[in-house]
């Protein structure tokens, strides 16, 4: 499955991450360490053993896809691989909602790339999947992050306290949320709306993600 819509600055395309893409996957974590370490999730109980191939990654991505329960995207920018997407922890019945988590390459933030991708995404699971919510969790201190939530005016739903292991310790996220009835004609579509002329232009830069 490939999404595609236009950010402020250029096409995003979100799509099946591939085990060809291991290189540039792998040059692109390396320059990021710093920029993503901090906000890194991570298992309080580590798997024994060594880590996964990037191989061993995709096909279990791949699985997860298959099973309906996540939807995983690579971010492609101007034909670049520069971050990653994911919708998780998909629920039908009663609840009907996902949970999204994202990153992008510091040398593209600012661009728009990580509120397209979110929109996108958030539109598929509420029109392809019928889902009712979708939220996000965000560490308090990440500014960046925060800034792609307020920039699609996602709902401030309060702080979850010691909610996620992150970079080695349980930590506290705020999250925010939208449902499908807020947004009748899509979040990407209301997150276009907020652009100004110059934006849309490409002449002018915001705040990275």
């Amino acid at each position: 499955m490939v999404l595609r819509g236009l950010g402020p600055h250029g096409e995003v395309v979100l799509r099946p991450l591939r085990r060809g893409d291991v290189d540039d996957w792998m040059e692109l974590r390396r320059r990021n360490a710093a920029w993503l370490g901090q906000w890194e999730a991570t298992s309080p109980r580590p798997p024994r053993g060594a880590a996964p191939t990037f191989g061993a990654y995709v096909r279990l991505l791949a699985s997860q896809a298959r099973s309906g329960t996540t939807l995983p995207f690579a971010i492609e920018y101007g034909g670049e691989l520069v971050g990653q997407l994911t919708a998780s922890s998909i629920t039908y019945g009663s609840l009907c909602s996902a949970t999204i988590g994202y990153w992008v390459s510091e040398h593209v933030a600012g661009r728009g790339i990580a509120p397209t991708a979110v929109a996108l995404t958030a539109d598929h699971c509420f029109t392809a999947l019928g889902l009712h919510r979708v939220e996000v969790n965000i560490r308090p201190e990440n500014a960046p992050s925060l800034r792609v939530v307020e920039k699609l005016g996602l709902r401030d739903e309060g702080l979850r306290r010691r909610y996620l292991h992150i970079n080695g310790r349980w930590c506290d996220h705020r999250s925010f949320a939208v449902t499908a009835d807020e947004v009748p004609n899509g979040l990407l579509a209301r997150w276009r709306a907020t652009w100004s002329t110059t934006d849309a232009a490409g002449r002018r830069g915001d705040t990275p993600q």
